[in-house]
C-alpha cells in the first residue's frame, strides 16, 4: 500500500463532490459531523464498563470516546511528524493523519449496544442458543448470512451505522471520508471468516461498501482467496488509543469506585516507570496531598509515555505494517519495562474490576432485558399481522425498514433499532412491554 492512496479525501456518496475546497478540511468535517450527531450523543446514557453513575462519576461511552480521541490525535500528530520527516517531498497528506485518527476514534464505538459487552452477548446468545435460533434456516435458505447474527460484533455495526442509507437518510449514511472509515475497521474480514472471538469487520450487507473503500484506498486481500483484507494502516493508531484509555482509566474509576485500593492504584500506575523518570514522578507526585489528584497525574503521565512508545513502534514497523506482515497491535510491542506494568494493569482489570459486583450486576440486568426486547421485537417484525404485533412494530422509528424483504433485512432492522438505544431507554422500553410500568396520565 501507499500513502498516497491510502489518504485520499473522498467521501462515501459525496464521490463527485470531494474536490470541493472548505476552510476546513475534509477530515476536520469529518470529526465535526460525528461529534453533532444524534448516534454520538447517545453514547452518553450508555454503559462504558461501571453502571452509569449515581454519586460518582465514572466513564461512559461519551467520555471514553472524547478520550480516545484526544490520545488518538497525539498519536496520528506523532506519526505524521515522523512521516514528513522520511519522506520531506511533502506531496502526501500527512499533515491530516491526527484528524483522520481523532475522528475514526469519536466514532469507533458508535455501533456498540446500551449494557457493555452483555449486549453484545445478548444478541449473539438470542440467535446461537435462544429463540432466535429457529430462523436460522430461513435465513440461510433466503442467502443471508446468519453468522452476522450469532457473532453480533459491535464494531461491524459501527461500520453498518455510519455508512448505510436509512429510510429518509441521506446516500452513504454520515457521508464521511473512505479514510475515517476504513480506519475503524480493526477486523477487515466478513462474520465467516471469524477467528474463535467471533470479530469481524462489516456486515453482509456493507461488504459491497467496504470492498469499495478498500479499492479505492488500495488496500490489499491477503492472497488467501477469501475476502480477508489486510488492516489499513491507520487503524492501528486507533486500537492503541483505545488500548491505553480503557486500561488506565477503567483502573482510575475502580479507585473511585473503592474496587482497588489507593495503595495498589498507585503501584500499578508507579509500575510503568524505572530510574530517573521514576523519582521525577515520584517527586512530583508529592506536591500534592490530594490522592485523586496524585493518580490523575500519574494517569497522564503513564498516557504520554504509552502514546509515545506506540507513535515509535508505528514508525519502525511502517514497512510491514504498510505490507500488511505486521501481525501484532502497537500496544504488545512497547519496551518491556511499559508492556510488563500494562500487563499487571489487564490482570487486575480481571481479576477485580470485570468481576466485580457492580459490573456483574449490569452485565446481567442487561442481557436479561436486551434478550427480551430482541424477542419480542424479533417475533412481531417476522409476524406482523397479530394485533400485539401492530401495536408493538409502531414503536420502531420510521427510519428502519421493518418491511424488508428478507428475513436478514427484518432482523437487522431490529438489531439496529435496539443497537442504537441508550440503557435508560432500553429499560424503559422493557418495563412498558412488560407492563411493569405505564405513562404518567
Amino acid at each position: 500500500m501507499n500513502w498516497t492512496q491510502l489518504l485520499s479525501g473522498k467521501r462515501l456518496g459525496m464521490e463527485e463532490y470531494h474536490e470541493r475546497k472548505h476552510e476546513r478540511t475534509d477530515f476536520q468535517r469529518d470529526y465535526d459531523r460525528l461529534i453533532f450527531s444524534s448516534p454520538f450523543r447517545r453514547l452518553q446514557n450508555k454503559t462504558q464498563v461501571f453502571p452509569l453513575p449515581g454519586s460518582i462519576f465514572v466513564h461512559n461511552r461519551l467520555t471514553h470516546s472524547l478520550e480516545v480521541s484526544c490520545v488518538g490525535r497525539s498519536l496520528g500528530n506523532n506519526v505524521s511528524k515522523g512521516l514528513m520527516l522520511k519522506y520531506p517531498e511533502g506531496s502526501v497528506n500527512f499533515p491530516e493523519i491526527g484528524s483522520i485518527v481523532s475522528a475514526a476514534c469519536l466514532a469507533h464505538d458508535m455501533g456498540n449496544p446500551p449494557f457493555g459487552h452483555s449486549g453484545e452477548r445478548a444478541i449473539s446468545g438470542y440467535f446461537s442458543e435462544g429463540n432466535g435460533k429457529s430462523l436460522e434456516n430461513q435465513v440461510r435458505n433466503e442467502g443471508g448470512r446468519w453468522e452476522d447474527f450469532i457473532h453480533f460484533e459491535g464494531n461491524a455495526n459501527a461500520m453498518r451505522l455510519l455508512t448505510h442509507q436509512f429510510i429518509g437518510r441521506r446516500k452513504g449514511g454520515f457521508a464521511l471520508t473512505y479514510c475515517t472509515l476504513a480506519s475503524i475497521v480493526k477486523y477487515p474480514y466478513s462474520s465467516v471468516l471469524s477467528e474463535k472471538g467471533g470479530k469481524f469487520g462489516f456486515f453482509q450487507s456493507e461488504e459491497e461498501t467496504y470492498t469499495r473503500i478498500a479499492t479505492e484506498l488500495g488496500i490489499h486481500t491477503n492472497h488467501t482467496g477469501a475476502l480477508r483484507f489486510i488492516r489499513y494502516p491507520l487503524v492501528y493508531l486507533v486500537e492503541a488509543a483505545d488500548d491505553i484509555c480503557y486500561q488506565i482509566m477503567d483502573i482510575e474509576d475502580a479507585h473511585k469506585l473503592r474496587i482497588l485500593t489507593s495503595e495498589e492504584t498507585i503501584g500499578l500506575l508507579l509500575g510503568f516507570f524505572c530510574g530517573e523518570r521514576l523519582e521525577h514522578v515520584n517527586r512530583i507526585m508529592t506536591m500534592v496531598d490530594d490522592i485523586n489528584e496524585q493518580i490523575a497525574y500519574l494517569r497522564s503521565c503513564i498516557i504520554g509515555l504509552l502514546v509515545d512508545e506506540c507513535s515509535k513502534v508505528f514508525l519502525e514497523n511502517e514497512e510491514s505494517i504498510l505490507n500488511g506482515t505486521f501481525g501484532s497491535t502497537l500496544i504488545k510491542e512497547i519496551n518491556e519495562h511499559a508492556r510488563n506494568a500494562y500487563a499487571a494493569c489487564s490482570k487486575v482489570a480481571y481479576s477485580k474490576i470485570y468481576r466485580a459486583k457492580e459490573v456483574l450486576d449490569i452485565e446481567l440486568a442487561g442481557y436479561h432485558i436486551f434478550s427480551h426486547l430482541i424477542d419480542h421485537l424479533t417475533d412481531a417484525i417476522t409476524s406482523p399481522n397479530s394485533s400485539y404485533s401492530k401495536l408493538l412494530l409502531q414503536r420502531i422509528p420510521d427510519q428502519y425498514d421493518v418491511n424488508a424483504p428478507t428475513t436478514y433485512g427484518k432482523i437487522q432492522c431490529v438489531l439496529d433499532y435496539i443497537s442504537g438505544m441508550t440503557d435508560i431507554y432500553a429499560l424503559d422500553l422493557y418495563r412498558k412491554i412488560t407492563g411493569m410500568s405505564l405513562p404518567a396520565v
